[in-house]
């Protein structure tokens, strides 16, 4: 028992890669509050001018992710894991280290998109966790890590905050970099990787047609990474107007910036109670059914917030979402998983990260559209019937699912 234990040491991994992946949520998220306001230092804009410019240094990192997210992943399947955990955390620590020494919008720009060519910390980490665990418990495994990232999310805006006001905008930057510094040194000392390269012949075709070919049932594959993006574009589309809904419905009276911090936390504070649950549960009983009823359970707490006249009935329904999300992204990482060759474990979640990164960018554009050309709640009706057109697709495309 402690000789296979050595040798497959998945549990430590998982420990330190919980923490390795909380500390790059904080990192990713807590410089998100401020970098309008970051932006709108480093020229005498608009208002107008401000909203474009922060639209664009929001949107590069994903749009980059999107494209070298592949690449990166085809690499990990040759050179390994670990290595490709190390190189994401020191690469943006790199670069968050340059934002905070940029003096105009165009260096901003340029630096998030190289964040963006440094990607795949976190997806490396779900991978090198799926490649190395044992099948009937990856569903638990991945539900557990997914709560790392998503905690540390939950808090880095707040932490963020916090150190904007102690110090400065500028300084924060510098404390991300150290922040992505500490994961990337607890990567290299503390994370165990039996890895056997993947024969080139094996990887051949890194395009999203060669890499179909490597899998029993490729549409399925098609089916899971597209519901990855419909499933972040729907919590994207969201969190641009949260706080401005927050102050419709508060009718702008009373602790608005508060409330709003509130309720934008109460989905990840759900999420971290019934992930690790959701996914053990998968594991015993089917991963596909865990899908089918977060879908129907997503799409039942979305509805209603298009409706609600209440803060706490939003605060209810959005400590809700926290569960469906629980039961779906980790759920779709985990079909990927045992559905995927050991050619291409690495690979897929870096597809899964590209098309979860398209998610970002289209969420946020529909949002902010919707939003202006119709109202806050129409945004919230509009996630809903894509989840459920969503959860229409992948019930009559894959009946696999259904068992």
């Amino acid at each position: 028992m402690d000789q296979s234990r050595e040798q497959n040491p998945w549990r430590r991994n998982l420990r330190v890669l919980w923490f390795c992946t909380f500390v790059a949520g904080i990192a990713f998220s807590e410089i998100m509050p401020f970098m309008s306001l970051y932006v709108g230092e480093l020229g005498n804009f608009t208002k107008s001018q401000v909203s474009f410019y922060s639209g664009l240094v929001y949107a590069a990192t994903f749009l980059v992710t999107a494209i070298v997210s592949p690449l990166w992943g085809a690499l990990a399947d040759r050179k390994g894991r670990k290595i490709m955990l190390i190189r994401a955390a020191f690469g943006m620590a790199a670069a968050m280290f340059l934002m905070g020494l940029v003096t105009n919008v165009w260096q901003l720009l340029g630096l998030r998109a190289l964040q963006g060519v440094f990607s795949g910390f976190i997806s490396n980490a779900q991978a090198l966790i799926a490649s190395q665990t044992p099948r009937q418990h990856s569903g638990r495994a991945l539900g557990t890590l997914v709560t790392g990232s998503t905690s540390g999310m939950l808090m880095g805006p707040i932490i963020g905050g916090v150190l904007a006001q102690l110090f400065s905008i500028r300084h924060t930057f510098f404390i991300t970099a150290a922040l992505l510094a500490v994961a990337g040194l607890l990567s290299a000392f503390f994370v165990t990787e039996h890895f056997v390269p993947i024969r080139r012949d094996a990887a051949a075709g890194t395009g999203l047609k060669g890499l179909l070919g490597q899998f029993t049932n490729p549409k399925l594959i098609i089916v899971l990474l597209l519901s990855t993006m419909f499933v972040q574009l729907g919590n994207t589309s969201i969190a641009p107007i949260i706080s401005l809904y927050v102050k419709e419905l508060m009718h702008n009276a009373g602790a608005v910036a508060l409330v709003a911090g509130i309720i934008a936390a109460l989905p990840g504070i759900s999420n971290i109670l019934a992930a690790p649950r959701l996914g053990a549960y998968g594991d015993k009983h089917g991963s596909g059914r865990v899908l089918i009823a977060g879908y129907l359970f997503a799409v039942l707490v979305y509805l209603p917030q298009g409706f609600v006249t209440s803060i706490w009935l939003l605060g209810g329904l959005r400590l809700l979402v926290g569960i469906s999300d629980g039961a779906l992204f980790p759920t779709i990482q985990t079909l990927l998983t045992k559905n995927s060759p050991a050619s291409a474990t690495s690979v897929i979640f870096s597809w899964n990260q590209s098309f979860q990164a398209l998610g970002n960018m289209f969420g946020s554009l529909l949002g902010g559209s919707l939003a202006g050309a119709f109202g806050y709640n129409v945004v919230f009706i509009s996630t809903a019937s894509l989840l459920l057109i969503n959860f229409l697709f992948l019930w009559f495309t894959e009946p696999s699912l259904r068992k």
